[in-house]
């Protein structure tokens, strides 16, 4: 897979405290994807030639968060892609309802450890941007 790729199979190994699952290498590409996609589109931050980090405390959080997601998806699926309060089940033709209604949370795609290891960087290292305006 292209792109950058933010952790190794042994620093998800270390992460987990086992053996990295079937595919590691895979769901760490597609786990940096998602970083890439979904959090770091509009980051400032110091890069490399090849685009990572430059910063060892920004490598080493953005190394977490891809663990933290791979981790995510061997609890709740990663075909699913989505945890949160299950509402109902419907076996016959699988049909599943994550949280809906007014009084119930909504599901998540994101692990909450993937977005507490880039909330806790230093504003020095790691900022998100605000984009105003039209192009």
């Amino acid at each position: 897979m292209p792109g950058r790729v933010y952790a190794t199979t042994a620093q998800l190994a270390e992460y987990l405290g086992t053996d990295p699952p079937a595919g590691a290498e895979r769901l760490l590409a597609q786990a940096s994807q998602l970083l890439d996609a979904d959090f770091l589109l509009a980051a400032f931050y110091d890069t490399d030639a090849e685009g990572m980090p430059a910063d060892p405390v920004v490598s080493e959080a953005f190394a977490t968060a891809v663990c933290a997601q791979v981790e995510f998806w061997g609890e709740v699926g990663e075909e699913t892609d989505v945890s949160g309060p299950l509402q109902g089940v419907t076996l016959g033709s699988l049909s599943l309802q994550f949280g809906a209604g007014d009084n119930r949370s909504s599901p998540s795609y994101y692990a909450p450890r993937l977005v507490r290891a880039l909330a806790v960087l230093p504003a020095d290292k790691f900022r998100i941007g605000v984009v105003t305006g039209g192009w």
